[in-house]
């Protein structure tokens, strides 16, 4: 990753994982520690429903802790579940809150202590309401709610109660530690984010944001905020409000997205309110797609589709389609491709046709180069003469593989992207399709207890991808270049190193 990376590296931490999540032993151990003694703070309010547990702060009205209820932080269901936020001070740093700018103590901020109701219990049937009155009578409320999957709604209100007219202007921030970045890779986005104008940017980095200590996005905000490979917290705005957003840093690798509303002047005995929806949670895209049905602007793009989105979200729906079918997401993959192979079938077998003409006619390509070796134009012109004469397009090979290249990456894209794979079981030692091959050949096949380091990280599927490829290669005509013969030679088991760490599944 570019952004997080640089920012590890200076810190001295370990770099980025695909994943994200906290990468130093030490960092680890703190946030567990720190976890236990903040949430046993007293005063905390708890959150229960389907998709998200955990406490708000009634110090600051803060969102800080918040996990999910069907991902679990490890392949291991002891593990427990994953951690999306986590409170401030923490190696994890993540977390939401909701305010407004005015003059000092005539506003709350981060260290007012809000009043919450005795008892009170945050889930999908019973919103909870925190409360704060400041010194001339207007009295301050946030009101969360929260549904069965990964968003919860915020309401900001004032009323007056006062004798003169109070300037304000409502806000929502989240705060989070580039330390837990996901990597950031040529093909799938990790960091700020957010949709503008009913455009989605994946133009920022936190690199970005580092570099200049703040990054402005012009037109309206549809969401903004920080995306990883599987998880994402944003805040969406109450539907075409003229909100506007950035991003910035107040340094040690903090980085912080901005939702602003137009300020405004509540008078004497008169109140102000503004909606913000919290999401924050694993990128379903079934979820995404009910949330953007229900209005939030392109929503589901919030999954970063690419170029081949149009290939890529049918092929998805197929796939969970075949899994819901097989129950096994490795048959469903295998399944998958069997069916992409048999559609792109008529394209394939014009391509072996070219390459079963090609091969026919090497022993006649080889008598003309021999008969032409010191004369290049002459050899050339014969040889257009025998594929004429042949009927042979030397070209027609290459076309079905550019044609189908579109499709494959499409469909490697959508078994990186999908969090419904991770840490779903294929058979035998493979139990999560979306981490690498657990087996190598340095550890003996895990019978030597060292870790592998990834780029000797050989295993039982990257051979058999080599031989499989070497076989192919073999059935494929002789080159006439001895280079390019060479470089068929060499490319399966390059390959076969440049594909080992990758997850099973891709």
């Amino acid at each position: 990753m570019a952004s997080a990376a640089s920012s590890a590296a200076a810190s001295g931490a370990a770099k980025p994982t695909r994943e994200g999540g906290l990468t130093s032993a030490a960092d680890i151990a703190e946030e567990a520690r720190d976890i236990k003694t903040i949430l046993a703070t007293p005063g905390r309010v708890l959150i229960a429903a389907p998709g998200l547990t955990g406490s708000l702060n009634p110090v600051g009205g803060v969102v800080d802790d918040l996990v999910t209820v069907r991902h679990t932080a490890a392949l291991d269901p002891k593990s427990g579940p994953q951690r999306i936020f986590s409170p401030a001070g923490t190696p994890a740093q993540h977390f939401a809150q909701f305010g407004w700018l005015g003059a000092a103590g005539q506003v709350p901020g981060p260290q007012t202590v809000w009043t919450a109701p005795a008892g009170a219990k945050l889930t999908p049937q019973t919103p909870v309401t925190l409360s704060w009155t400041n010194p001339t009578g207007a009295t301050f409320t946030l009101t969360y709610k929260i549904d069965a999957d990964y968003m919860l709604t915020v309401e900001q209100g004032v009323t007056n109660a006062g004798t003169a007219p109070l300037t304000l202007e409502p806000v929502a921030q989240l705060n989070r530690t580039s330390k837990t970045a996901a990597l950031d890779s040529f093909n799938v986005h990790a960091g700020p984010f957010g949709a503008y104008d009913e455009v989605v940017d994946f133009g920022t980095d936190y690199d970005d944001i580092a570099e200049t200590g703040k990054v402005t996005k012009d037109g309206r905000t549809d969401w903004v905020g920080f995306t990883d490979v599987y998880w994402m917290s944003t805040l969406i705005p109450e539907n075409k409000a003229p909100a506007s957003a950035d991003f910035r840093t107040p340094g040690n690798q903090i980085f912080l997205a901005n939702l602003f509303y137009p300020e405004g002047t509540v008078a004497p005995g008169q109140s102000l309110k503004r909606t913000t929806q919290l999401f924050a949670g694993a990128k379903e895209m079934k979820v995404l797609d009910r949330y953007e049905a229900d209005g939030i602007s392109k929503f589901s793009l919030a999954i970063d589709w690419g170029w081949f989105r149009w290939f890529e979200r049918p092929l998805f729906m197929l796939l969970d389609a075949l899994f819901r079918t097989v129950h096994n997401f490795g048959v469903a993959i295998i399944l998958l491709t069997l069916i992409v192979r048999g559609v792109m079938f008529p394209i394939a077998q014009k391509q072996f046709a070219s390459m079963a003409a090609m091969r026919a006619i090497q022993p006649k390509m080889k008598a003309i180069q021999d008969r032409y070796k010191d004369d290049k134009p002459k050899q050339q012109e014969e040889i257009m003469a025998l594929y004429k004469k042949e009927g042979v397009n030397p070209l027609a090979g290459c076309l079905p593989i550019f044609l189908q290249i579109p499709v494959f990456f499409a469909l490697y894209k959508v078994l990186i992207l999908a969090v419904e794979m991770r840490h779903q079981p294929f058979a035998l030692w493979i139990k999560d399709l979306s981490a690498p091959d657990p087996l190598h050949v340095l550890n003996l096949f895990g019978l030597l207890p060292f870790e592998v380091p990834a780029f000797l990280g050989i295993g039982v599927l990257a051979i058999l991808l080599g031989v499989t490829m070497w076989l192919q290669f073999k059935l494929q005509p002789a080159q006439m270049d001895p280079v390019q013969q060479q470089v068929f030679a060499i490319m399966p088991w390059l390959m076969m190193f440049i594909m080992a760490p990758f997850a099973p599944a891709c």
